[in-house]
């Protein structure tokens, strides 16, 4: 039986169960155990069905969050992650990435002494398990326009939009000068935030679309930006955010101090296993 919402009164705030350090130090895998089912209904249960609802106001996608926790409590987890994907291209990992400490759960207004709906878990529980039954579906791609657009940049918001475009009917090429599409989700976010598997779906989600990827393409290099220009009838910049910060600290300047990106996509590399230098 689905539990009746506004929960939080007898139900504590519980998030997936981390796997064991010595699991951990196996491998390079996400930290937190997939929701079971019954947890997460509870956890959805807690939510109060607020008039106002703070926690999709200060969702920057306006996520009809309450919508899919009162689904996801009711056990109708079809329903719930087609509201999720309705307004989000990839769910499953802003569930697992987003600061929700800073936007939607830090604006639950069941936050003070009782802590806030798990919005992040639960939105992750309802997009994997959309994964695992099948329901997450092709795109379905427009009639055609006879234009097409170049996106230059596969990160988030290259994606996306390729994916609006293809719907919308439009031929697109999506360029990047990395061999893997994903962008900083593939190379930026460690693999115990995001396992690389998740992007890769979604990739290859929109590849079979008919979405063409040209992977080791840099702007410049291999064709300049008049040269795409000329291609397309629309070009994209979605060049993403690859530039680390310069640090003014003592010491930043020495041997063995890189910069985090560096570091990171290298380090993803090593968990797609490249070979990587030392």
């Amino acid at each position: 039986m689905a539990e009746k919402m506004l929960q939080f009164v007898r139900l504590a705030q519980h998030q997936p169960d981390k796997r064991a350090a010595t699991d951990r130090r196996a491998d390079w895998a996400e930290v937190y155990r997939p929701f079971v089912a019954e947890a997460a209904s509870e956890q959805a249960s807690r939510c109060s069905q607020c008039g106002v609802p703070f926690c999709q106001v200060h969702c920057p996608l306006n996520n009809n969050i309450p919508d899919w926790l009162k689904l996801t409590a009711e056990g109708r987890l079809e329903e719930a992650y087609e509201i999720a994907s309705a307004t989000n291209n990839f769910p499953e990992i802003c569930g697992r990435v987003c600061p929700q400490d800073r936007l939607c759960e830090g604006n639950c207004v069941i936050e003070k002494g009782f802590n806030s709906v798990t919005i992040g878990a639960v939105e992750k529980y309802i997009t994997d398990t959309a994964w695992e039954q099948g329901w997450v579906e092709p795109v379905e791609v427009g009639p055609s326009r006879g234009q097409s657009v170049g996106i230059i940049g596969a990160g988030p918001g290259g994606l996306t939009t390729a994916e609006y475009l293809r719907v919308a009917g439009y031929d697109v090429h999506v360029y990047d000068r990395y061999d893997r599409m994903g962008g900083l989700l593939t190379y930026g976010i460690p693999g115990f935030k995001l396992e690389k598997d998740i992007v890769m779906r979604r990739v290859q989600r929109l590849e079979d679309a008919g979405i063409i990827f040209h992977a080791n393409f840099e702007v410049g290099r291999d064709a300049s930006l008049d040269d795409l220009r000329a291609k397309h009838d629309a070009v994209l910049i979605a060049t993403g955010v690859y530039k680390a910060r310069a640090i003014a600290t003592p010491g930043s300047g020495l041997d063995g101090i890189v910069p985090a990106l560096d570091f990171l996509t290298i380090s993803n590399r090593k968990g797609f296993g490249d070979a990587v230098p030392a």
